[in-house]
């Protein structure tokens, strides 16, 4: 776990200062789940926790979501339904036997809808011992109020791109920097029929979603390489010598890009259409 927010809480729990239930706010549900999982794992197991425990099953178990007392919720279909929380009430209706507590973990919270909030509800308003949740979302807005004004809110935002600069020149990102460099010299340079650029150049290319997500943290990467250049704070952007152009635009207009990407790798992750999203990103771009 790398995120010190969320790490308060295992020594909270070993305080007894621990809240009963938690509104996470993240920027990345995927790895945001791992790191409430690791905070299970710390507080169920039972020998002193390391990292990739194998001196208790308990760990084991957590990782392999077969533990009883860890109950974790996801939409079904687009919502998360009343009789999930049903079914989490009558799991959790009795103390636990391997563990102290029973922790629920909701994800994609904001796909509760009111059927299945208000039946949430009565697990708040009256909080029972050795219950501890978690409700994981992309924006705490889009929950429910009257579940999100029960909640201590906790922000767990992470390093968006995962990647360095000195990574992209490895084998195995060769091919999407190949990409990455024809895709900005179109859309930058030639800009004509822009929108045709998503299908000649990445489409044609790479159809998986992650590849496409993996391609534009490059792009965003060499926008911020270009925008710290730009500002004189590094001369990195040297490395795209095959992209000077990105050095005619001023450090304004790089930070819009880098908004602009930013959004796009937010969005990517939420199911949108790739073709669609695609043209959106062109689209605004074009009105930068």
């Amino acid at each position: 776990m790398a995120l010190k927010e969320l790490e308060k809480l295992v020594k909270y729990y070993h305080e007894n200062k621990i809240s009963h239930v938690y509104l996470v706010e993240t920027n990345n549900i995927d790895a945001c789940l791992n790191d409430v999982k690791d905070i299970a794992k710390q507080i169920f197991c039972s020998d002193k926790y390391t990292d990739n425990c194998v001196k208790c099953n308990i760990c084991n178990l957590v990782d392999q979501n077969y533990l009883p007392s860890l109950e974790i919720i996801e939409p079904d279909g687009s919502t998360i339904k009343k009789e999930q929380i049903l079914d989490l009430k009558r799991k959790f209706s009795t103390v636990p036997i391997y563990t102290k507590d029973n922790i629920y973990i909701i994800k994609k919270a904001e796909a509760m809808n009111q059927a299945s909030a208000n039946t949430m509800l009565k697990f708040l308003e009256e909080p029972e011992e050795h219950i501890i949740g978690f409700f994981i979302t992309t924006n705490l807005n889009n929950v429910i109020p009257t579940i999100r004004s029960r909640c201590e809110v906790i922000k767990a935002m992470y390093d968006i791109h995962e990647l360095n600069i000195d990574s992209l020149f490895d084998e195995q990102n060769k091919k999407f920097l190949d990409i990455a460099y024809k895709y900005l010299e179109k859309i930058e340079v030639e800009k004509n029929n822009s929108i045709m650029y998503n299908k000649e150049v990445v489409i044609s290319q790479i159809t998986e979603r992650e590849d496409i997500k993996t391609l534009f943290k490059i792009i965003l990467i060499i926008y911020e390489e270009f925008f710290k250049s730009s500002l004189k704070l590094n001369n990195k952007a040297q490395l795209f010598a095959n992209m000077h152009f990105l050095s005619n635009l001023s450090s304004q207009d790089l930070l819009k890009r880098i908004k602009l990407v930013t959004t796009f790798l937010d969005d990517i992750s939420c199911n949108v259409n790739l073709e669609l999203l695609l043209d959106k990103f062109i689209i605004e771009l074009s009105d930068i």
